[in-house]
């Protein structure tokens, strides 16, 4: 039987059910993450769990989403979280480390692995051949404790990519263009699997970016072949070893499928307030912006930054709006502060934010009321940005520049600027001083816990009937 890749990765990890689509599946998981948001409850769950060591391949905790710290609770939270990994068996990425999602795919991701996330996100681990899925926090406690993860065997959807982008399009283009076509309810209960010649013109960070926004499809995952682009960047993070070429089998089919031209796909945009609204960028030029934001999870990769980089040389933003940049984690800072990247963006007048989620989920960097903000981030939901009456715009780094420097949505092709084709590192600057290993006494360690942080409640099995006044009744979204 000739499987798509999808279907190999499951099929090896498949505890109990099989390929057919809807029907009950459990699947073996090799690693988890967590981010501090969701982190401290689902450690909480795993220590009632009553196991003294995760069962894993591989378990991280990352803290990269409440990094405010304006009163004690998120301090202590990322107290908590260092003391139960080093006592459990877990890898603590510290503040500034850098966002789950693109740390975890430079310094832990491996082809043919899957993955568990207590963030939505996780499926950016797609772009290096993983099976990555985002679950709450209760299913990763529980994955660490050992237990297959429970779901119901997705549809895969076959989208076969051909051609190559052309200059200032790029992998976000790709995934804006699949959500104009199948919208924020066209993934559920599925996979989508990216094949064809146009894969191998991406390098992982346009793969990892569409993988990324899969979610805003609602799919259960994403994926793309591990291939010579894959191996080249593993190679660079010194981490050749976990490479391993995976694809689908010739002849091969798909529940679903689609085709994109890449040299036919143009610069897009998301309107608000929903990812899937999504137009050509020349089709709202001249849209005044009163704000732009470059980094998330989406699109603050090496390349990201680095083409920014070259697009404000010798320029500044725009006096009417407000420029900030996440990047994406430490690594990449590290980057573009050694190879001089950072200094046209410093002197372009862009603010530089911590390596976090950050304006992303709102915290902090949120734009003025009734402000226009255009974002290389994923989501746009009304409210998200922090201020309810914004409008958000989700587009490339490319475009957000263009923006940035004319005060208004431009398309970056109407600049005049050269495009530059940013190759990848040979080799990235790899320190891993911020990712902290478990102890190897963990008997000696005491979990730190601040007087937000009570051990998780344990209470007899669910009665077959639960009654109870209802407090809040919200809408079907």
């Amino acid at each position: 039987m000739n499987l798509n890749l999808a279907q190999k990765i499951i099929r090896e990890h498949l505890v109990s059910g099989d390929l057919t689509p809807g029907s009950p599946i459990a699947i073996r998981i090799d690693q988890t993450l967590t981010q501090d948001a969701t982190g401290t409850m689902a450690y909480l769950q795993f220590e009632a769990l009553g196991i003294p060591r995760v069962k894993t391949e591989l378990s991280v905790s990352y803290v990269d989403h409440n990094m405010l710290q304006s009163g004690f609770e998120n301090a202590d939270d990322h107290r908590f979280l260092q003391s139960i990994a080093a006592k459990y068996g877990i890898y603590f990425s510290r503040p500034g480390n850098g966002i789950c999602h693109q740390v975890h795919l430079e310094r832990f991701g491996a082809p043919g692995k899957t993955l568990l996330g207590s963030d939505s996100h996780t499926p950016t681990g797609g772009g290096i051949g993983m099976i990555a899925i985002g679950a709450g926090g209760l299913d990763v406690a529980l994955a660490m404790g050992g237990q297959p993860f429970n779901l119901r065997m997705p549809k895969i959807v076959g989208i076969r990519l051909t051609g190559k982008l052309q200059p200032f399009v790029t992998g976000k283009d790709v995934i804006l263009e699949v959500l104009r076509r199948l919208t924020v309810k066209g993934g559920v209960g599925k996979i989508m699997e990216y094949y064809g010649e146009g894969v191998a013109t991406l390098d992982v960070p346009d793969r990892a970016t569409i993988t990324n926004m899969g979610a805003e499809l609602g799919a259960t995952t994403s994926v793309f072949p591990s291939d010579k682009k894959t191996r080249a960047y593993l190679r660079a993070q010194e981490r050749e070893s976990v490479w391993q070429e995976l694809a689908a089998d010739p002849g091969c089919t798909y529940d679903e499928e689609m085709v994109i031209e890449l040299d036919k796909l143009e610069p897009m945009v998301a309107q608000p307030h929903m990812p899937d609204n999504v137009v050509k960028v020349k089709d709202i030029a001249g849209l005044k912006v009163d704000q732009v934001a470059f980094g998330s999870c989406t699109n603050s990769s090496y390349r990201d930054l680095t083409i920014m980089a070259h697009m404000l040389k010798g320029k500044h933003i725009h006096p009417g709006l407000s420029a900030g940049l996440s990047p994406g984690s430490k690594q990449v800072f590290d980057e573009i502060l050694h190879n001089g990247a950072l200094i046209p963006i410093v002197e372009a007048g862009v603010r530089i934010l911590e390596s976090s989620c950050g304006a992303c989920i709102g915290m902090g960097f949120s734009p003025p009321t009734e402000g226009v903000t255009v974002r290389t981030f994923n989501r746009n939901f009304l409210g998200r940005t922090g201020t309810k009456s914004a409008k958000a715009y989700l587009a490339s780094p490319e475009t957000a520049v263009a923006c940035a420097l004319t005060g208004e949505i431009t398309d970056p092709r109407d600049l005049g600027i050269p495009y530059v084709d940013i190759a990848m590192p040979e080799k990235f600057r790899v320190d891993d001083a911020m990712i902290i290993p478990p102890s190897d006494e963990p008997e000696k360690i005491e979990i730190i816990r601040g007087p937000n942080i009570k051990p998780l409640p344990m209470r007899d099995p669910m009665p077959d009937v639960l009654k109870g006044t209802v407090l809040l009744k919200v809408e079907d979204n």
